[in-house]
């Protein structure tokens, strides 16, 4: 992580020996935590009402669900493909509607918000019919602006909307739930990730879509209970902690998909 060099500007006036703690520490969370070498699990496809899927194709139109973002709305860290946070919410979203869905993931893990930008270029030669975004934890810990972060994932959002799409997007979660960084890293890891996620909130209120604060709804749970919602790796969640976010993320893209009606 180079979380380092991106709390002391965030601090201010650190001095030469906290400065070289925190860099230190970053080298160590890195260590704990290590470079994934899995891809996520990939089960794109239609879901049908009755739970089954995927299949390639469906006989009647299909209400066309995709993800974008980072590692967490790729499902990195899920035990099988069917605990995918895009499997989840493509099955819960056509019991809901009664008609099937065919889930498109263009999400990439390691992916910044700057990664949007090929995604949403891939999404809009079929531009889908309603979508999640996940995004923001590795611009933290790229030290990436944080007003510059949240004005770019509007930016995006807008090319979606523009073009018909339902979006819903889920802010920033909090890294202080990581215990692998070491404090005080990860009490200023906290800090700055949860001052992007409202930051990403003020912009978001300025488009279409729809914002859902991950680290104010899910923070306590993975803080409390990480043995339960985190992946081996302890960075990124396991099938239980994806189930949470697709628990808090059902009912605003259900009515960004015109599935219930929006109470916005």
């Amino acid at each position: 992580m180079r979380l380092a060099a991106m709390t002391a500007g965030s601090v201010g006036g650190l001095s030469g020996v906290a400065y070289t703690l925190l860099n230190t520490q970053s080298r160590q969370a890195r260590t704990i935590i290590g470079v994934p070498r899995d891809l996520p699990f990939n089960a794109d496809g239609v879901y049908h009402p009755d739970g089954t899927g995927p299949v390639a194709l469906s006989s009647t139109v299909v209400l066309r669900f995709a993800m974008f973002g980072d590692s967490s709305a790729a499902g990195l860290g899920a035990e099988s493909p069917e605990r995918l946070p895009g499997v989840v919410l493509a099955k819960a979203l056509a019991e809901e509607s009664g008609r099937p869905v065919r889930l498109v993931t263009h999400a990439v893990s390691g992916s910044r918000t700057t990664g949007l930008i090929p995604q949403i270029d891939a999404a809009l030669v079929d531009p889908p019919d309603v979508a999640v975004v996940m995004i923001g934890g590795n611009d933290v810990t790229a030290r990436m602006r944080i007003g510059t972060s949240a004005a770019l994932l509007a930016e995006q959002v807008r090319r979606l909307t523009d073009a018909g799409t339902g979006v819903v997007v889920g802010t920033c979660p909090d890294l202080g739930t990581i215990r692998p960084i070491p404090q005080p890293l990860r009490t200023l890891a906290q800090h700055w990730s949860r001052a992007l996620a409202r930051a990403q909130t003020r912009e978001l209120n300025r488009t279409e879509a729809t914002s859902v604060p991950m680290a104010a709804i899910l923070g306590p749970w993975f803080r409390d209970r990480p043995d339960e919602f985190f992946s081996p790796d302890r960075f990124h969640p396991n099938g239980d902690g994806y189930a949470l976010a697709a628990d808090v993320m059902l009912a605003p893209l259900c009515a960004a998909g015109g599935v219930w009606k929006s109470s916005r």
